[in-house]
């Protein structure tokens, strides 16, 4: 195994013959590559080490570990609750999932609000502790200072303005930003504030599409949206809304890519009925004590895929 440098400064490693033997990890200077050249980014919400897995290896280009797991995975309300030993357990989970999406931890309420020393120490935790490529924080230019300490500390950060979930009860519920008198100067300030501050990208969270295009227009860095048109240089969704998990659930914003919930609940519904019905498991799924096998064959793990084909 070798490291070689690329044209680009960075390393891979290749195998002697010259293959890759890994992907090369997003990272946040190639965000700002993919915003110049006109690429839009695809970014979704991972919790575990196997939904990581499975959006990395198709394609997804960012992982948010976000706080709304306090509301998909904990079943609160908001997502307040959430601590930063939480956050830190999930982001582990993912980061050793994915082997090429870059890998984003949210910063829960609490964590930074108090103090800028407060914010350092609490996403140094999270960058150690959780394994995490860069941390995501909310608000606009009130969290400058705090992003420029972090960046200069080594941490990337991307910001998040507009909706800010975390202050829920400020804001008065889950509601649209920007449409009141100096909404769409204040989100203006807010964006070049952050980015003027570091932030490598800033999502753009429920504000109406043409303030949304103004501002990814207006900043250098990606801007991320979720129910802020298409104009933004990325997407974001809950991965457990656009793959349809809770039919109950579906905001304007959020496009279904599946049906996920209701294809378990019948999956489930099926299992119950075959090992009620004594069908499940089968002689091939079951094991006995004499089993023929071919001379000196080696015993397969149990749980492998071979072991399946016995």
């Amino acid at each position: 195994m070798v490291r070689r440098a690329t044209e680009t400064g960075s390393y891979d490693n290749r195998k002697a013959d010259g293959m890759q033997t890994t992907p090369r990890r997003v990272t946040i200077q190639q965000l700002r590559q993919m915003k110049e050249r006109g690429e839009k980014i695809a970014v979704l919400t991972a919790y575990d080490a196997t939904f990581g897995r499975l959006l990395d290896e198709a394609g997804a280009d960012v992982l948010l570990v976000g706080d709304s797991l306090g509301m998909v995975v904990q079943g609160h309300d908001t997502t307040l609750p959430v601590t930063l030993e939480e956050m830190a357990y999930h982001c582990r989970a993912v980061v050793r999932g994915v082997r090429r999406a870059h890998v984003v931890g949210d910063m829960p309420f609490g964590s930074y609000q108090v103090s800028v020393e407060q914010g350092v120490a609490n996403a140094v935790r999270l960058i150690k502790e959780g394994a995490c490529h860069s941390v995501k924080l909310e608000g606009g230019a009130v969290h400058a200072e705090l992003v420029a300490r972090l960046v200069g500390a080594g941490i990337p950060v991307m910001g998040h303005i507009g909706l800010t979930p975390q202050s829920y009860h400020q804001l008065g519920g889950f509601k649209v930003q920007g449409r009141d008198a100096g909404g769409r100067e204040r989100l203006l300030a807010d964006a070049r504030a952050l980015a003027d501050a570091g932030a490598y990208a800033v999502v753009l969270e429920a504000i109406p599409a043409d303030i949304a295009r103004e501002i990814s227009a207006a900043i250098a860095v990606p801007t991320i949206g979720i129910g802020a048109g298409v104009g933004c240089d990325g997407q974001v969704l809950v991965s457990y809304d656009m793959l349809g998990m809770d039919e109950t659930f579906k905001p304007r914003f959020v496009r279904r890519f599946a049906t996920l919930g209701t294809t378990i609940k019948a999956a489930v519904g099926q299992y119950v009925a075959e090992v009620r019905a004594g069908s499940f498991p089968s002689d091939a799924e079951s094991f006995a004590v004499s089993e023929t096998r071919a001379p000196q064959a080696a015993e397969p793990g149990l749980y492998s895929t071979s072991a399946a084909k016995k």
